[in-house]
């Protein structure tokens, strides 16, 4: 990226400077990326994946 790209906050929207003195990139603020984590952490947001394993199986008893 250019020194001064233009990004938007993942979590506001607000246009962020992205560049190597940007603290939270690619978040404007702190508050923006605590969010973030948030919703990560009680699962609002995942990564889809196609693996054998459910939601109800236990991934621990799956490896050998």
């Amino acid at each position: 990226m250019s020194e001064n790209t233009i990004v938007n906050c993942p979590t506001c929207g607000k246009a962020v400077i992205w560049n190597e003195q940007s603290t939270y990139r690619p978040f404007c603020s702190k508050r923006c990326q605590l969010i973030d984590l948030g919703e990560w952490a009680a699962e609002e947001k995942r990564i889809p994946s196609s693996g054998d394993l459910s939601e109800s199986d236990d991934w621990s008893e799956q490896q050998n």
